[in-house]
């Protein structure tokens, strides 16, 4: 793989790509050879926080960093990989904000802070950063906080509080071990990320993390927590195979809550089609969804997305619209 890709490469590599070449290249196209083609559907735009809109479908950062939760199938994530290289990765990102799919949703993997620099500076990509910190949420909150200026300084859109951490100080991490609920903790991250001036979210695969920031009044700018159906063959498996472990529940509690809601693993990370995913995320209360995908899918699943939003059941669902 080449390290370097300019701007004129990347166009003409798009272009000879048939999928890219009837979607275009987004902006990226601007100044090159080729201009870009219409796209049969975007997907709609509403406003996650005060001054930042985003549209419905989010591309989700799980594929792009090849970590595929491909249960006991290991070869996949050296597939995932193989396939995911850096020129792809891009081609996918343009191919996402050509059907109006404009903000990503990663956390800060090794190397992607420099990719996602490098699409944005040196290729023009518009695609706006949702990116949660890995670092450790400590009481002095050194590491967290220095994460939060460094995501800032190289333009992050909003920083999140990841969901792995938003469990485990929620009171339950993500494999059911219970510890005691550091919900000034919760809050102190979503200040860290509110003092270098973004909109602040909370993620949480687990529901008592929401629980602990609605009952202590975290002052989260909006939440990213899982949702899919228990209709799927691998379910229980007990196999990095399930993320929503009590959708009803979740279901319930967010209706009363007044926070925009991102909805993560829709498709249970591939078990789930995008229909019925997306079907009973929004029609269940989600205001956005989280789309991890390949570029091959990116077309159909947002065309899915539409189709979804369209139902009567989804516009006219128990849980008002946040966002």
């Amino acid at each position: 793989m080449a390290d370097r890709v300019t701007r004129r490469d990347f166009v003409k590599a798009a272009s000879a790509s048939a999928t890219l070449a009837t979607a275009g290249a987004a902006g990226l196209a601007q100044g090159g050879d080729q201009k870009p083609a219409a796209v049969a559907a975007r997907v709609p735009q509403a406003e996650l926080a005060p001054g930042m809109t985003i549209g419905r479908m989010l591309l989700g950062g799980n594929l792009l960093t090849h970590y595929t939760h491909s249960r006991d199938l290991q070869y996949v994530y050296t597939l995932a990989a193989r396939y995911n290289t850096k020129e792809k990765i891009f081609e996918t990102m343009a191919l996402a904000e050509a059907h109006g799919v404009n903000a990503v949703v990663i956390h800060t993997a090794a190397g992607v802070v420099d990719w996602l620099q490098e699409y944005r500076n040196k290729l023009g990509g518009k695609m706006k950063w949702i990116i949660c910190p890995t670092a450790n949420v400590t009481d002095d909150m050194r590491a967290y906080r220095d994460a939060c200026k460094m995501l800032r300084d190289i333009g992050a859109d909003s920083i999140y509080l990841w969901g792995v951490r938003g469990d485990q100080l929620g009171g339950v991490d993500l494999g059911g071990g219970r510890n005691t609920p550091r919900p000034d903790l919760i809050a102190k991250a979503v200040e860290a990320a509110k003092d270098v001036g973004l909109p602040a979210g909370v993620g949480a695969h687990r529901l008592e993390t929401i629980k602990c920031c609605e009952e202590n009044k975290i002052p989260a700018d909006y939440y990213v927590k899982t949702l899919h159906s228990a209709d799927y063959p691998s379910v229980n498996i007990g196999h990095d195979n399930r993320w929503s472990y009590t959708p009803e529940e979740t279901i319930a509690l967010m209706k009363g809550v007044t926070k925009p809601w991102i909805a993560f693993k829709v498709m249970a990370a591939g078990a789930i089609s995008p229909r019925d995913g997306y079907t009973y995320a929004f029609q269940n209360g989600a205001d956005f969804c989280l789309s991890g995908m390949f570029d091959f899918e990116i077309a159909e699943d947002v065309s899915a997305m539409n189709e979804v939003l369209a139902l009567a059941g989804v516009r006219n669902r128990a849980r008002p619209w946040i966002a």
